[in-house]
């Protein structure tokens, strides 16, 4: 029987993947993206889920995107770190994750073809579960995406979606956290279905 590979509450880190400034108008349901990261990072909040950036060239590339907004993650958030490797697996985000002992790693970005890819096949090749975000990547072109997500799938990495990944970390409605996590899934329904529409639906009949 295969081994099923689960997210761990408590040892789970979202990771967000150059969602940079200089991409909005290359990438391919830019805005999507976006969406599926606010929502994350208000379930990060509930979820007690650590937060880590990286940014690509960030001198050429812009900053991660105003609207998220790390300010109200208060401790949950480990940093932002600049990078040029195509990954983010680069030592400072490593060593993070050794000292506070993440296992599992909720992965999110662009582009899916380039920077999330390497940085999947990275963090499953150190032995961390890599669950990638199916309403949460994209790439300049759209066609890019159903082929990384196939290689990143082959190579081991989960594909889930957002809501997805929050209730398995959620896992039980009978949680003090229950009703504020309810809430967001609500307020976020719509955003989700539009980011499933122009995203997952935009590649998964290609």
């Amino acid at each position: 029987m295969a081994a099923v590979t689960r997210l761990i509450p408590g040892r789970s880190v979202l990771f967000v993947c150059d969602v940079q400034t200089r991409f909005r108008t290359f990438v391919h349901g830019f805005d999507h993206v976006v969406a599926t990261g606010t929502k994350m990072f208000k379930l990060a909040k509930v979820l007690d889920l650590p937060v880590i950036v990286t940014e690509q060239n960030p001198r050429a590339l812009g900053s991660t995107v105003p609207e998220l907004d790390t300010s109200p993650l208060g401790s949950l958030f480990l940093g932002a770190y600049e990078k040029t490797a195509f990954s983010m697996a680069i030592p400072p985000v490593m060593e993070l994750l050794q000292k506070h002992d993440l296992k599992s790693v909720i992965l999110f970005g662009i582009e899916s073809h380039v920077c999330v890819l390497q940085s999947a096949l990275d963090l499953l090749e150190r032995g961390y579960d890599v669950h990638v975000l199916a309403d949460g990547i994209s790439s300049t072109r759209k066609e890019e995406v159903p082929i990384a997500v196939e290689r990143m799938r082959r190579a081991g990495a989960q594909i889930t979606t957002s809501e997805s990944a929050a209730f398995e970390l959620q896992a039980d409605a009978n949680k003090p956290n229950f009703k504020f996590f309810s809430r967001i899934i609500k307020e976020e329904g719509e955003s989700t279905t539009k980011a499933l529409e122009g995203l997952v639906s935009s590649y998964s009949k290609l």
